[in-house]
């Protein structure tokens, strides 16, 4: 049974006019998918649109609060990590600079399995600047993330290929 995402009470997808869910079991180690995420220099490999990600506070890798400045889906974007749990689960939240009223909360939960592991993201979006952007192309949140997942396992059974 794979564990279920610890919402922000103002972020629960039945608060959220946006929430989409996708996943991939991906025969490399918890380790290997968590050494990733919270590597944001290695995000440009596999996060769609990503091309640099400024950690704020002096923090070299993501970790419990940590706050992050990049651009996604065209828009600059500030987060800070709202939930982690050591190659288990995190999750960030924020929004772009220049709509404070929208807002997103995207989580991770990695679970190991037998050859590998289970990766599960599911985000909430809230806001009008979101929500326009849904409008234009209604699943483009849930493709990009398609993406995202593939991209990352790609990655990840390069890094382990490396190490052996």
């Amino acid at each position: 049974m794979f564990e279920a995402i610890n919402w922000p009470a103002d972020m629960k997808p039945s608060r959220s006019p946006i929430h989409f869910t996708n996943e991939l079991e991906v025969a490399v180690s918890t380790e290997t998918i968590w050494s990733l995420l919270i590597d944001t220099i290695t995000w440009p490999r596999f996060y769609p649109g990503v091309k640099q990600v400024d950690l704020l506070d002096g923090h070299e890798m993501l970790q419990h609060g940590t706050r992050f400045e990049t651009n996604l889906a065209g828009q600059d974007i500030l987060a800070s990590v709202q939930e982690f749990e050591p190659l288990t689960r995190i999750a960030w939240g924020g929004g772009p600079k220049v709509s404070s009223e929208s807002r997103a909360y995207h989580a991770w939960i990695i679970t190991p399995i037998a050859g590998g592991c289970h990766v599960w993201t599911e985000e909430t979006m809230q806001g009008p600047l979101w929500l326009e952007l849904a409008k234009q192309a209604p699943d483009v949140f849930w493709r990009t993330h398609e993406k995202l997942l593939e991209d990352l396992a790609k990655v990840a059974l390069e890094r382990e290929a490396l190490s052996i």
